[in-house]
């Protein structure tokens, strides 16, 4: 039992390190917003990868060392979803945190590797129609244009929607236990949820579209109408 509350516990506090905050702080800049998208923007692309590098570091540590030792597999996942937990609802950063799509796609391939691939699919076809456009404008060297970066647009938050969406069916479909399947749909409300909840208060002082905001943070994991495709 005290194993188990350990691990848990231990993922939830890896999932919590700031490691964003810290990268920025090395390169001594002040990130507001989206870490991931002032990181990229503002310190460079390979500043960016070394920052979704250590999500997915923090995502797939717990699942792995859990697995090697023997854990039960529905700890383990519990274990998993703790880690993006840390990762949304930090306590070193007053539990306010990032939106865990990185970590938590992390953990879902080392938790199971082969559902994980076909929800993951929804992402990579997301991929495809946002960066198709940028293809053709042939100008996708730096700004909204950027092929990598860039601006904000629907398809990739839509993808990431389906993504989560799915993994839990696809578990069922290829026969997970019960638990990891449970575990994959709790995955999906906590992402959701803070998809709904982050940042909210400053977006319902913009207007008094409350259902839109809402419905706009659900599925496009922002608030404003101003993206790219």
């Amino acid at each position: 039992m005290w194993a188990n509350i350990a691990l848990i516990l231990g993922a939830y506090i890896l999932g919590s390190v700031p490691h964003l905050p810290l990268i920025a702080k090395l390169r001594r800049l002040d990130l507001e917003g989206d870490y991931h998208e002032n990181l990229w923007n503002r310190a460079g692309k390979v500043v960016g990868f070394i920052g979704v590098i250590g999500e997915f570091i923090k995502g797939m540590l717990p699942v792995l060392i859990g697995r090697a030792l023997g854990f039960d597999i529905v700890i383990v996942a519990i274990a998993g979803l703790a880690a993006v937990c840390g990762q949304m609802w930090p306590v070193f950063s007053r539990f306010d945190g990032e939106k865990g799509n990185s970590i938590a796609i992390a953990m879902s391939l080392a938790l199971v590797p082969i559902p994980a691939l076909v929800a993951i699919a929804a992402v990579v076809i997301s991929l495809i129609f946002r960066t198709a456009p940028r293809l053709k404008a042939k100008s996708g060297l730096s700004g909204d244009s950027a092929l990598i970066g860039g601006g904000y647009s629907r398809s990739l938050p839509l993808g990431m929607f389906a993504c989560f969406l799915l993994l839990p069916f696809t578990c069922w479909w290829f026969g997970e236990p019960p638990g990891v399947i449970w575990c994959c749909a709790a995955l999906y409300v906590v992402i959701m949820i803070r998809r709904l909840t982050a940042g909210l208060g400053r977006d319902l002082k913009t207007g008094n579209d409350i259902k839109g905001i809402l419905l706009r943070r659900f599925l496009y994991d922002r608030a404003t109408t101003a993206w790219r495709k």
